[in-house]
């Protein structure tokens, strides 16, 4: 995977305010590259500690690294029994309208 992409994916993630969050499809889009969500996962698997990774789920509104849960919950965002993100829509950060 290209360095610079992944520096870019950083940087976006990294502005996702604290109790908002955004999809990984959100975050490819922004850094130019739409079609490319999934590359945009497996940047978020190796990311520095400072990047807040739990705030990027997938478009579905579900949590793909369950583990991710206790930090969200952390920040007052709910998730349900099967990993979904209550109130999804409200707290969609979306970068294109943000940055």
């Amino acid at each position: 995977m290209d360095e610079l992409f992944k520096q870019q994916v950083y940087e976006v993630v990294r502005l996702i305010p604290k109790s908002r969050i955004s999809s990984y499809g959100a975050i490819a889009k922004a850094v130019g590259y739409p079609n490319h969500s999934r590359q945009v996962g497996r940047a978020m698997g190796n990311c520095p500690k400072d990047v807040p990774a739990h705030r990027v789920i997938s478009s579905s509104g579900k949590l793909s690294v369950p583990s991710f849960r206790e930090r969200l919950e952390k920040e007052n965002i709910m998730v349900q029994d099967n990993f979904k993100i209550k109130d999804f829509k409200v707290l969609f950060w979306d970068p294109l309208n943000e940055i």
